[in-house]
């Protein structure tokens, strides 16, 4: 799973997704949930054009763990 920032956009007056480990990859959405579902559909595309333009796609860098 990628990581994905979510935080209010006052300007936007919306939700927005960052998924920093896919260069450009973003979403919006009225709510959270909402935001959130629409970055999961992002991130399927994003990696579906990858793909198809022959570039690498980042292993999601997962969990941090601390001991």
């Amino acid at each position: 799973m990628y990581e994905m920032i979510l935080y209010w956009s006052k300007e936007d007056d919306c939700y927005l997704v960052e998924v920093p480990e896919l260069p450009g990859c973003m979403a919006d959405g009225k709510t959270r949930a909402e935001a959130v579902a629409n970055a999961e559909v992002i991130i399927s595309e994003w990696i579906e054009v990858a793909k198809e333009d022959g570039r690498p796609i980042p292993v999601p860098r997962g969990r941090l763990v601390y001991a």
